[in-house]
């Protein structure tokens, strides 16, 4: 290496060093040009005849009061008694001499405020306060061991040395190098997180006391580390978002980011310029794709099939086209079912030919019944020394999409054929029960459950159940309405710890909260067209039967009429048979009660007590006055 390469080296090193500490001398040199500005601004003509003034009045004044002491010392001498009219004459000149130079004393004063020394004079005042008492113990103390002792004055020196170094590097502009790949915006964007011009502008808006560092590309746009001074903490700064905005010039559906830095005293401020999933394919859909793209780290992100989830997003948001990439994954294997339960009958009408669907409130009864008994069927053949059920294309995981959940909370509340505010077991409010109790026990036994909703609150017409809520261990959004939404799909400590799903853009942006070391990163997800779900293949759907020892019975469900008075009675081949021809069947038999039936079908009550209702009300059924069941006049 030559000298000009060693020399250009050390330049660059030395300008690196010193943009380095420019940042951290800013505030101080800033602070000094503001109050010397100050200065200079009260050093007016007007304001030094008005101290001159002052001057010439308080040392007139200060005369006076010397020679008014000095004729009450005389008039004492000349006379021993007090109250004589020398003594007492010349006690009152002294007192008003007194007050005269006390008011021009504090005259005084007001014109030196008004017009003060300049901020320089005051520093070499300081200084010389310091430097002349080291300069005369250098001198004493090398007198006294007849050697030089040069550490008194060259403490001094080096705090004049420090005062004018802060100066120089405070006001020093950093050479901040603008990556080629900025876009114009961006290099704007970059000019104004200069500290330079931060620094100068910041006290305009109320965010004086912070200094941010030169900004960085990233692949998800620009981030600057804010350094927090005095009264300032990542919170105070985060409040600050507007007045930021505005010093920035920034859009205002640009996303900024305020987050806690590596110390308490430092925030990270991230402006999502770009985004990392820029140029990556995400429609459509095909087996083991991930579900979405990290934004800032351009990671795939992949949601585990087996996981309960809530999923909660504002209309327009995106919802459904980001699920069905789970839904799709959940229906795909051949040890995999999927059930979709929606009240709006959108959804559910593009998953027909992959899912069992229910969408009236007796179809969303029935399925909800079929579940949990076939919940508590696996339980029971769980292993010893296993605490999950292991699937096979016999006994498949289940996985329960409910979409919307306030609609479903609103259906549990109505009593079949009226309406009532109170959730009745008799009625649909069994609906919700038995989704509490699969959110709370389903899990062991492979059936999981998804709940979506448009309305994330847990009020009475909120969409989120508490009980359900307080199972979920995945939790996903995409934009929100409000940041108390937020809270509720994320937790309390969704604001303070960045997971702002209100600040999300729309459509198909979502964050996933999925355990503790979650990142609040926005989340390119995958979109899924309702034509792509058509055009996906036919799979078996899932649907109850008693349990044999193998497993469960599954086959496709084929859309069946409802039985008028003349089949509902009608026996029914073997493959065919319903739940309706095994109620009657039953009673045929000699089944007489509902818990009969139940014990002789193995079909759940609520499903044998609408069974019967509906067999009697065609005729096929009747009660005797007792309440036992009998065959109808038609069956006889």
């Amino acid at each position: 290496m030559d000298w000009k390469q060693a020399w250009s080296t050390t330049t660059t090193t030395t300008n690196t060093t010193l943009n380095a500490l420019a940042p951290m001398c800013a505030p101080f040199a800033a602070r000094w040009d503001r109050d010397a500005e100050r200065r200079a601004q009260f050093r007016t003509p007007e304001n030094l005849k008005a101290l001159m003034a002052a001057q010439r009045e308080h040392n007139s004044s200060r005369s006076t009061a010397v020679m008014a002491r000095n004729q009450r010392s005389a008039a004492r001498k000349a006379s021993n008694n007090p109250l004589s009219g020398t003594r007492r004459a010349a006690r009152t000149a002294h007192k008003a001499a007194r007050q005269h130079h006390s008011q021009a004393r504090s005259v005084l004063k007001a014109a030196r405020n008004n017009y003060p020394a300049t901020l320089t004079a005051r520093a070499v005042q300081a200084h010389a306060a310091h430097t002349v008492p080291s300069s005369l113990a250098t001198w004493l103390m090398s007198e006294a061991a007849h050697t030089l002792t040069l550490w008194p004055a060259s403490i001094s020196a080096g705090l004049i040395g420090l005062n004018m170094a802060g100066l120089w590097l405070g006001r020093r502009k950093p050479s901040v190098q603008l990556d080629d790949e900025m876009t114009a915006e961006e290099r704007r964007l970059a000019s104004r997180l200069d500290p330079s011009f931060w620094i100068h502008n910041a006290d305009a808006r109320g965010l004086s006391g912070t200094v941010p560092t030169p900004a960085k590309l990233t692949p998800a746009g620009l981030v600057s580390h804010v350094r927090l001074d005095g009264r300032w903490t990542p919170k105070t700064f985060r409040a600050k978002s507007d007045e930021i905005r505005a010093l920035l010039g920034a859009r205002t559906d640009l996303r900024m980011e305020i987050t806690s830095g590596s110390h308490g005293d430092r925030a990270t401020l991230t402006l999502r310029t770009r985004s990392a999933a820029d140029g990556i394919d995400l429609s459509g859909w095909e087996p083991g794709a991930p579900w979405g793209i990290d934004t800032v780290t351009g990671e795939p992100v992949m949601v585990p099939l087996g996981r309960r989830m809530l999923v909660a997003g504002t209309s327009g948001s995106g919802k459904s086209w980001s699920t069905r990439a789970l839904l799709a994954e959940g229906s795909q294997a051949e040890d995999h079912r999927l059930v979709v339960i929606d009240p709006k009958r959108v959804e559910a009408m593009n998953w027909q030919h992959r899912a069992r669907t229910a969408v009236t409130p007796d179809e969303v009864l029935d399925v909800s019944d079929d579940l949990v008994a076939e919940m508590h069927e696996r339980l029971e053949l769980i292993p010893r020394g296993r605490d999950v059920i292991e699937i096979s294309p016999e006994r498949p995981r289940i996985t329960v999409f409910v979409d919307e959940g306030a609609e479903v909370i609103s259906m549990a509340r109505t009593k079949t054929g009226k309406s009532s505010g109170d959730e009745d077991a008799d009625g649909y409010g069994r609906i919700m029960e038995n989704f509490r109790t699969l959110a709370r026990m389903a899990r062991a036994a492979e059936i999981i459950l998804i709940w979506a909703t448009q309305k994330p609150t847990m009020d009475r017409n909120g969409g989120i159940d508490p009980q359900i809520s307080a199972q979920i261990t995945y939790r996903a959004a995409l934009a929100l309405s409000t940041s108390g939404e937020s809270r509720v799909v994320f937790g309390e400590d969704a604001t303070e710890k960045g997971w702002h799903a209100h600040e999300l853009p729309m459509p198909g942006v979502a964050m996933l909260r999925s355990g503790p070391k979650a990142k609040p990163h926005a989340i390119s997800t995958r979109a899924f067209a309702p034509a792509d779900v058509i055009a996906l293949p036919e799979r078996p759907t899932w649907h109850r039967e008693p349990l044999k020892p193998s497993g469960s019975t599954l086959r496709l469900v084929k859309e069946q009429t409802t039985p008028t008075a003349a089949t509902a009675h009608a026996p029914a081949t073997v493959g065919a048979e319903t739940n309706r021809d095994r109620v009657l069947r039953a009673v045929h038999d000699g089944a007489r009660t509902l818990r009969d039936i139940t014990d002789r079908t193995g079909i759940n009550k609520g499903t044998v007590s609408r069974e019967i209702k509906t067999l009697t009300a065609t005729g096929s059924l009747r009660k005797t006055d007792d309440g036992m069941l009998q065959p109808g006049q038609e069956a006889a």
